[in-house]
């Protein structure tokens, strides 16, 4: 009866668990979903797209960029399937959009950059 008791008392701790954690808050990651306006190498304004499941896209100059995102510390950074990187980071109380072209390490500077405004 005690192994049944036991049993029964871990069941329940793991329902509450779940349910807790399905009351939890919307990660940082949905505060960095949405649509972003930025600029190009050329300063040609494109929208990029960040959704909720980790996709990202954009429509550069009539093309159709492809790619996915992740949050890492409180900035959304985009591997586009091209191989270029992208960062929007809020940087004191504006977003910046920061890019390094296929190859080249988030380490060095940026291969451009322009401000960052969300628009949806």
């Amino acid at each position: 009866m005690n192994k049944i008791a036991k049993a029964t008392g871990l069941i329940l701790a793991a329902a509450l668990a779940l349910s807790i954690a399905a009351c939890s808050p919307p990660s940082a990651k949905s505060d960095l979903a949405g649509t972003w306006k930025v600029s190009d190498t050329s300063g040609a304004p494109f929208e990029i797209v960040l959704t909720e499941d980790g996709n990202a896209s954009a429509d550069r100059s009539g093309e159709g960029l492809t790619g996915t995102w992740k949050e890492d510390n409180g900035a959304a950074v985009i591997t586009w399937s091209e191989g270029w990187t992208t960062k929007i980071a809020k940087e004191g109380d504006a977003y910046k959009k920061m890019a390094w072209d296929k190859g080249v390490s988030m380490d060095s500077p940026p291969t451009n950059s322009s401000s960052a405004e969300k628009v949806k």
